[in-house]
């Protein structure tokens, strides 16, 4: 909880907002939030509102005495009255460079996306989602191997610091909002089960980005043998290497190369190279079921897997 811990750091936190206490696990068992988690921690009041539209948050808000909210992923549309409720309104930390990615998962779909760029937006909110005026923003450079939970992570601290910012800003009067090109906008929606199943017949790239935009959830999933499996470390392939007098590679560890998308090409250190529509992708991690996480190279020793298998894209359920 980055945000929370800097705010508490460098101001005065009147009031926590958390989503309610949910059922999580196997057993079910009711569990706290982590940012209500992170506020106990810290010794700050907390309150859990069912609904943001029935005046409960508002009153709360009121009541708190605070100038300005700070809203970070609370995953729900703020109505009027809320954003209303104090006297500076609400202002966001979104993970993107609005307007493109607007939503619950932008960090996601700029991984899954492929995209070379993202950041973080503080704006003010308005009844839109993700549509109101940037504050200020920051941006950075995504890496050619980054899963979106490693990206996630690395923004936290940004997000953290450019929130410091933009209230510095505010408080001194000089933050200049800027409006959004609306036309411009893209949309980052949940992510769903079936937005993991990988399908080998797209371009490499694309499957590259998909496996490492659904690291950790959904993750990566194809049927091996028969039985799902969990993909991971996911990367384009790069030409074989072709030259005169080379020798040939073993017909036990490399399949044809005239087999279709999704077959195993070869398995050395680095990886599964599997085939896709236009070359391949290294896939360097995968999971069985029921086991733990490993590399390709140790679930080959045990002949899990090998050249000539064939990944295929499960069927939704």
């Amino acid at each position: 909880m980055p945000c929370l811990r800097a705010l508490h750091e460098h101001h005065e936190v009147a009031l926590v907002v958390s989503q309610p206490d949910r059922p999580a696990g196997r057993g079910g068992q009711l569990t706290a939030p982590a940012v209500k988690l992170a506020a106990q921690q810290l010794g700050l009041p907390v309150i859990q509102p069912r609904s943001a539209r029935t005046g409960e948050l508002r009153d709360a808000l009121v009541a708190s005495g605070a100038d300005l909210a700070v809203v970070v992923a609370y995953g729900k549309i703020l109505p009027k009255p809320v954003l209303e409720a104090l006297p500076r309104g609400c202002i966001n930390v979104h993970a993107s460079l609005l307007p493109r990615y607007r939503g619950a998962a932008p960090v996601q779909w700029a991984v899954i996306h492929g995209e070379t760029e993202t950041g973080v937006s503080i704006m003010q909110l308005d009844e839109g989602m993700d549509t109101g005026p940037v504050l200020l923003e920051r941006r950075v450079a995504i890496g050619p191997a980054e899963t979106s939970g490693e990206l996630l992570a690395r923004l936290a601290p940004i997000g953290a610091a450019a929130l410091l910012d933009a209230l510095s800003a505010i408080a001194a009067g000089t933050a200049q909002p800027a409006a959004q090109d609306h036309p411009r906008a893209t949309h980052a929606p949940m992510l769903a089960k079936t937005d993991g199943m990988i399908d080998f017949a797209k371009p490499a790239a694309e499957v590259a980005s998909r496996i490492r935009g659904v690291d950790p959830w959904p993750g990566a999933q194809a049927m091996l043998r028969g039985q799902p499996v969990k993909l991971f470390r996911a990367q384009v392939a790069p030409p074989a290497p072709v030259a005169a007098g080379m020798a040939a590679p073993s017909a036990a560890r490399v399949a044809a190369a005239s087999q279709g998308p999704g077959t195993v090409l070869a398995i050395d250190a680095g990886g599964a190279r599997v085939a896709c529509a236009d070359g391949s992708v290294v896939i360097a991690e995968l999971q069985l079921p029921g086991r733990k996480r490993l590399a390709v190279s140790q679930l080959a020793s045990g002949r899990a897997i090998a050249a000539g298998d064939l990944l295929t894209r499960p069927e939704p359920a």
